[in-house]
């Protein structure tokens, strides 16, 4: 076996040298392709497929990466890919002329080409340009995967997405769709009277969210300064600013691990909206779901992981303590205090921490029980103060909160409040996060001063919502894992 890979190593290395010595000797002719600034493309392939009635015979100019070759005498073959999919291309010695046609022979799979010539179909009706021009734009000196069995090893294909991108169509598909969920969001918000802003990446205090931050040294000013994991605190000032309706589209960093659904390094969209609550943000969710959904999939009907989910039905809501009555058979309402729900996570072997209250068991009560069943459209409402220190009280029973998390395939898709604009009430919740934080919680917020001076100044009744992009991604193009929706995903250095 060690002999095998060692021959097929010494193949590989052969065939690397043929690429470069054909370069040199291009060079030495004065046909060093490197030297070739632009081409003019008029034409893509996927266009001039559908468009073949009005161009047949017709003379374009396409260009891509030759991913098949059949040399044939004096006519040959090759296949071109483009951006949109891929054309048959017929080059005949008598049509591009005998010198060309002999550098032609000589190019290889992988090398970029140009070409100019008429739309036609072959006799077994396949829609082609005959050449009457092949320019050579690029030298490929690396060899591609084996054709028929494409680039199949998971980590290099995340290490080397420039080679999953030209193997494998479905990759490319799928990013093309990214593209236009994000294009899409931001066509609905625009219409809805949203204005996109940028915020900081790097802040002295990283709040809005219970992450662990990154952390790095700011030389020029010689300070510790922290990667935001959230796009929340900056967005609110805005609000108090007076810019009513506002959306931040952008990356957020969270010092965590990684798995089929958590990048450090991920897309988040938070939006803000002035004179509204958490019940506006659930109505804003549901339209601007479907929305996307008919924009990138052509339906209201998607489906991920084998489960058909319908978006345009009304999505069922239901409080955290509704839900873990219904899947659990727990009624948090009648549960007096925090003993009680210690007990009750004891006799469901559910596993706590001593700084934890009623309300952090009912949340655990709930990722036990309930999440794993939520694979239709849900919103789970009413939170437990203890894990919402950003948002409002409901009225009439302060143990809870107006905060909603989205639920799809068992996945929270989003979180949105009606946000908190009290600036004493805002200050003892910090109080409350440094109190955690002293006891050993890296998750737990600090209190952001400036943050409350903008409460005091006097920020208007407000719905906020955060969407994770990625996960979104992921639903629209039925993705397995996280990675799968991230051009460049996080790896772990080989070096190491």
């Amino acid at each position: 076996m060690a002999e095998q890979k060692k021959g097929q190593e010494q193949d590989i290395n052969q065939l690397l040298k043929v690429r470069r010595e054909k370069l040199a000797q291009l060079q030495q002719d004065g046909k060093d392709p490197f030297q070739i600034t632009k081409f003019g493309v008029t034409h893509h392939s996927r266009e001039i497929k559908e468009k073949y009635d009005a161009l047949e015979g017709t003379t374009v100019s396409v260009a891509g990466r030759m991913m098949f070759k059949r040399v044939m005498g004096k006519a040959s073959f090759c296949n071109i890919q483009d951006l949109q999919g891929n054309i048959q291309i017929y080059v005949a010695r008598d049509s591009i002329g005998e010198d060309p046609y002999k550098d032609f022979k000589k190019y290889d799979v992988g090398d970029i080409l140009g070409i100019e010539g008429e739309v036609f179909q072959t006799k077994t009706g396949e829609i082609s340009v005959h050449a009457s021009s092949v320019t050579l734009l690029s030298k490929s000196l690396q060899i591609l995967p084996e054709k028929f069995h494409g680039l199949t090893d998971t980590d290099m294909r995340y290490r080397q997405r420039y080679v999953d991108l030209i193997m494998n169509q479905e990759v490319k598909d799928t990013f093309v769709k990214r593209s236009k969920v994000i294009s899409s969001i931001r066509r609905y918000l625009d219409g809805q009277g949203f204005m996109e802003v940028e915020t900081p990446m790097l802040v002295s205090n990283a709040g809005g969210a219970a992450a662990r931050p990154f952390e790095t040294h700011f030389n020029a000013l010689n300070e510790d300064i922290k990667l935001r994991i959230s796009l929340e605190l900056y967005l609110k000032r805005l609000i108090v600013g007076g810019l009513e309706r506002v959306y931040e589209i952008g990356r957020v960093f969270r010092n965590e691990g990684l798995d089929t659904r958590h990048n450090p390094e991920f897309t988040l969209m938070e939006l803000y909206q002035a004179y509204t609550d958490y019940h506006g943000m659930m109505d804003l969710t549901e339209n601007l779901y479907r929305y996307v959904a008919k924009e990138v999939t052509g339906s209201e009907v998607i489906s991920y992981n084998g489960h058909e989910m319908d978006l345009s039905k009304p999505f069922e809501r239901l409080t955290m303590v509704e839900a873990v009555k219904k899947y659990a058979n727990v009624d948090f309402d009648e549960v007096c205090d925090t003993a009680e729900a210690k007990k009750l996570a004891d006799e469901h072997h559910i596993e706590y921490e001593d700084r934890h209250e009623k309300g952090d068991i009912l949340n655990l009560f709930f990722e036990e029980f309930v999440e794993e069943h939520l694979i239709q459209p849900v919103f789970i409402m009413d939170h437990p103060i203890e894990i919402s220190p950003l948002t409002k009280k409901k009225p009439g029973n302060p143990e809870y909160v107006e905060r909603f998390e989205f639920f799809m395939n068992g996945w929270e898709m989003a979180n949105a409040y009606s946000e908190l604009n009290d600036p004493l009430d805002q200050r003892e919740r910090f109080e409350a996060q440094e109190r955690l934080l002293a006891a050993g919680d890296a998750e737990a917020n600090q209190t952001d001063e400036d943050f409350l001076n903008a409460l005091c100044i006097g920020m208007p009744p407000t719905g906020g919502i955060g969407f994770g992009i990625d996960r979104m991604v992921m639903m629209m193009t039925d993705s397995a894992a996280i990675r799968d929706v991230l051009l460049f995903p996080t790896m772990k250095s080989l070096e190491k």
